[in-house]
């Protein structure tokens, strides 16, 4: 298992944006640290009220975000139009080109969340989108799949052999996960501390591990947590 420390990311502050860079993003580079296989980016961005990001472009990616405060308002070239607020899952297939914006409608509230980018199993996609609520109930003391190639469990579908999990829990509670042999694990904390097999995981930090085996998580103080099985 690696380590990935909270203060070791890039960090970007912009005044209305403050951007928090598990890998090589924009202006922060840093050749050991440029994505974990198909997971290229996770952005931990907080956006100041009223502001956001303008309309630009992107291609052949799998774009996921992920809100954890406030709510996220996405509007793009493929005529989707939607507020993502916490416990909502969305996801963008950039594919052949698409143009969209994310804006943070609320003019007193900041918005808090995750921006994930995978890289696809092929380019050229046509580009989509979609997005579905997992309430807390669901994610409570559990690992919830919330987005997988497959769409299993009424999970969001992604153009990739990837499953993301998503997990809430209390001081306490614990969970499990067996990966499986040839797969890939990317354990990222989002708020709160947990224990990953005994070692200790606050907000902002990340784990690697690539051994199949059963992977114990426990509650240290009431955290949220997102996990990538990956090829």
């Amino acid at each position: 298992m690696q380590i990935r420390r909270a203060s070791e990311r890039g960090h970007a502050d912009h005044g209305w944006l403050e951007s928090f860079h598990t890998f090589s993003f924009a202006d922060y580079y840093d050749a050991q640290h440029m994505g974990f296989r198909a997971l290229r980016v996770i952005n931990d961005d907080r956006v100041a009220p009223g502001r956001g990001f303008g309309t630009h472009p992107h291609s052949d990616m799998e774009i996921i975000s992920y809100v954890l405060d406030g709510a996220l308002e996405h509007k793009d070239s493929m005529g989707t139009g939607s507020v993502i607020r916490p416990g909502d899952v969305q996801r963008m297939t950039a594919g052949t080109g698409v143009r969209h914006s994310e804006h943070n409608p609320s003019p007193t509230e900041p918005v808090h969340f995750l921006q994930i980018w995978l890289l696809p199993e092929r380019r050229g996609l046509q580009p989509s989108y979609q997005q579905r609520s997992f309430p807390a109930t669901e994610r409570q003391g559990k690992l919830r799949v919330v987005a997988a190639r497959d769409g299993r469990d009424g999970a969001i579908t992604v153009h990739q052999d990837v499953v993301l999990l998503a997990g809430l829990l209390a001081p306490g509670e614990r969970t499990s996960y067996t990966l499986a042999p040839a797969r890939h694990g990317w354990l990222h904390v989002a708020r709160g501390v947990v224990k990953l097999d005994g070692e200790q995981l606050s907000s902002g930090d990340a784990a690697a591990f690539s051994a199949a085996g059963k992977l114990d998580l426990e509650g240290v103080e009431a955290a949220e947590v997102l996990l990538f099985d990956l090829a």
